[in-house]
């Protein structure tokens, strides 16, 4: 007994000694401060842009010291990052564009949010530039809109690099009139980044003591000890950054649109028109935000209507061989004008054998309408032509037959011998309840 008391004791002044101590560390960790981390890692889309302003609002309501915009994009929508240079900007929060992971690059669109950046950094092996803007739907501007469309970029980007030396200042234009790219090493050589950092700790460290402005005011960075904190898209974020995936967009239009034809020619149900309508209501969501040729649609169109009319028309195949061609050119001038970034483009592939499956699947419907045209009637009155059956009396001319299991007044037709009871006959014809038959 004395020896558990003596254990017991111990145990209440270990617990009484370590319990400060705990509190302390759990006080230190609370305090500590925060960098918030986002990820993207996709084209600049509207999603992403939602995510990034979310990302912002949660920083400020977490009381966040930094936030990290871990960045790997081919690029994207100039407006969205017109909106996404505006959010950067008007942070009270210092935001941190990082290049990163290794082989990534901040292409088109992502290197203009690079140097939106109240600092930016890039990991080992990445690459940044190529922000010559395009056209809405992919392609080369004219000479005069391109002039138009490349001072309004510079003119976006100048204020962005105002603070970095000359050589970085002639980069970032180069970049935009020029379409030039240059390495993380090229890019912290002229002073275009800050730092070149093999991970996020690494960059963490860096930090600490720099010196960003914001909104105009200089803000010295204290990053020892700072946790980092990631935020993930929400599932809805996530969703709408698919639907602007190229691919995607091209299936759900292709299974929509297939959907409401079935739902149209087999009327009463609903499944197939509810799924018809859920994707395209889907791929017009994608075709609103991706860069799009709508003269595409057109040879859509074209090439369902051919599939159809080959139901009806005595071609049986050439009309739906013409209706595949249609749908390949259409979807490739729809997603692939010439000019199309690289990301914004459907895979040809796919689009090759999505259009021979949806022929295939139109030359089996024409194959059972060819079908069920050629078959004989199974039921009613005429499905008794060219059923045999036999005399149960003497046909002078009129009689009874046994047909189909039934018994019937019959009379022969002109032509045929005479037919006794017990001779086997075959219909040959039917007028109202009566049949005419001939001998066998």
């Amino acid at each position: 007994m004395k020896a558990l008391r003596l254990i017991l004791l111990g145990l209440t002044f270990v617990s009484f000694v370590l319990q400060p101590a705990a509190a302390a560390a759990s006080s230190n960790m609370q305090g500590a401060s925060l960098a918030l981390v986002l990820t993207i890692d996709d084209a600049i889309m509207p999603s992403v842009e939602a995510y990034l302003k979310r990302g912002l609002q949660v920083a400020e309501q977490q009381g966040a010291d930094l936030v990290v915009i871990q960045l790997n994009t081919p690029g994207g929508s100039l407006g969205t990052t017109q909106k996404i240079i505006q959010e950067i900007r008007a942070s009270p929060i210092p935001v941190v564009i990082y290049v990163t992971p290794r082989g990534a690059w901040a292409a088109s669109a992502g290197a203009i949010i690079t140097l939106a950046g109240h600092a930016a950094a890039m990991a080992p092996e990445t690459a940044i530039g190529a922000a010559s803007p395009v056209g809405g739907e992919g392609e080369d501007l004219g000479e005069t809109m391109e002039t138009k469309v490349k001072e309004s970029t510079a003119a976006l980007v100048r204020p962005l690099v105002a603070r970095r030396p000359a050589a970085a200042q002639d980069l970032a234009m180069a970049m935009i009139f020029e379409a030039r790219a240059v390495s993380a090493d090229e890019a912290l050589a002229s002073g275009l980044i800050d730092f070149l950092a093999v991970n996020l700790d690494d960059l963490l460290t860096q930090l600490d003591g720099f010196t960003v402005y914001v909104n105009d005011r200089p803000v010295v960075l204290e990053t020892t000890g700072m946790r980092a904190q990631s935020l993930s898209m929400t599932f809805i974020e996530e969703v709408l950054q698919i639907l602007t995936n190229a691919n995607i967009v091209f299936l759900l239009l292709s299974i929509g649109v297939q959907a409401i034809l079935i739902e149209i020619s087999s009327p009463g149900g609903w499944v197939a028109g509810f799924i018809g309508a859920v994707c395209l209501a889907l791929a017009a969501y994608g075709l609103g935000v991706l860069d799009v040729n709508w003269f595409g649609i057109v040879f859509l169109v074209i090439a369902f209507v051919l599939f159809i009319l080959d139901i009806k028309a005595p071609t049986h195949g050439g009309l739906t061989a013409a209706g595949i061609g249609s749908f390949i050119v259409g979807a490739l001038v729809l997603f692939n004008s010439p000019a199309t970034p690289s990301f914004q483009r459907v895979s040809v592939p796919l689009v090759v054998l999505v259009g021979i499956v949806i022929g295939a699947t139109f030359a089996v419907i024409v194959g059972f309408a060819l079908k069920a045209q050629k078959s004989r009637i199974r039921t009613g009155q005429e499905s008794l032509v060219g059923v045999t059956g036999r005399a149960v009396s003497d046909l002078n001319p009129a009689g009874q037959v046994q047909a189909a299991g039934e018994l019937w007044s019959a009379e022969a037709v002109s032509g045929s011998p005479k037919i006794r009871k017990g001779d086997r006959v075959e219909v040959v014809q039917v007028e109202g309840l009566r049949l005419k038959v001939k001998k066998l």
